[in-house]
């Protein structure tokens, strides 16, 4: 795996000011620490010709904003100042590249499950160096997968629309069975058994030549997610969102994964089925490629998902 730590960090943005990475922290008895209260985002900056350049980060932050709605939070940011404040940290960090990560979350002054109608909510955004999420092999080839024995939540009981700290532990045991059974990744299934998304991915196939990705509902609707919509229109190709079976994706032609840590990335092998060929398929190096240049600010449509400070 090439997932890496940020001890390149030299510096943490909290609560206005920025401090040193090693004086960043939070009380053992912060309340998101206990009950997984946190509201979190991650998004790209990518090397540029113009430097360092965020990748569509108002969809990011407005996203961000509206987690921290949904948990009865509220913070003294718009979105526009928060892109502001990662550049900022971008530079004062001196990063071409990275990773960023948003995070809101309430410190050790509450106790217990009952929160106070408006409380203290602090909020922090680190930046680190991190390269292919699933290692360059893995980028380039293809994962091997599994499908998890661990489900996604009923939408009746989770808010699959927000990036909750909380929520994020079936995904956890989900990649930790994963990895320990040997694959790379896995997918989720819905509570009705089709498949939803991987731990922290988005899913699409190809199947004759049509691309499909589960439609919204138990699944968190990636930002990266909604550029591959837009890529393959703009690429002509067809694409529907839809129920997807397990038995599809043994079936398929391309399986691959979308995300904004993972890119995207081909899956070569699912549950020891393999996929295609065993190799990224036509589609997916097309879509990859453009993705690319898209992040870069080099296509004409899609200059407006590129921020430069």
């Amino acid at each position: 795996m090439a997932e890496t730590t940020n001890a390149d960090s030299q510096f943490i943005w909290m609560d206005g000011k920025v401090v040193p990475y090693v004086n960043a922290t939070i009380h053992i008895l912060s309340h998101s620490l206990h009950y997984g209260g946190a509201v979190f985002e991650g998004l790209r900056a990518y090397e540029t010709h113009r430097g360092a350049a965020l990748f569509r980060p108002q969809e990011h932050f407005d996203r961000f904003l509206d987690s921290i709605r949904v948990m009865g939070y509220s913070i003294p940011y718009t979105s526009k100042e928060l892109t502001q404040i990662a550049h900022q940290l971008i530079a004062k960090n001196g990063f071409k590249a990275c990773y960023v990560r948003p995070i809101a979350y309430i410190d050790d002054t509450v106790r217990g499950l009952k929160l106070p109608a408006s409380p203290k909510v602090h909020t922090a955004i680190a930046v680190w160096p991190w390269g292919k999420y699933m290692g360059d092999e893995g980028y380039l080839k293809g994962v091997k997968v599994k499908i998890s024995t661990f489900r996604r939540a009923d939408v009746s009981s989770s808010l699959p629309l927000a990036k909750i700290s909380g929520a994020y532990v079936t995904s956890v045991l989900a990649r930790r069975e994963a990895t320990l059974e040997g694959f790379d990744e896995a997918i989720l299934l819905d509570p009705h058994g089709f498949v939803a998304e991987g731990s922290g991915e988005n899913v699409f196939i190809v199947k004759n030549n049509e691309i499909i990705t589960p439609a919204v509902g138990y699944l968190l609707p990636g930002i990266t997610r909604d550029c591959i919509i837009e890529i393959a229109k703009e690429l002509g190709l067809s694409l529907r969102q839809e129920n997807i079976t397990r038995n599809q994706l043994y079936v398929a032609d391309e399986v691959f994964f979308t995300g904004t840590a993972v890119e995207v990335t081909p899956i070569r092998e699912i549950d020891h089925h393999t996929i295609g060929k065993g190799s990224p398929g036509p589609i997916t190096q097309k879509i990859k490629e453009f993705f690319l240049k898209c992040t870069l600010g080099q296509i004409e449509p899609f200059k407006k998902w590129v921020d430069f400070a």
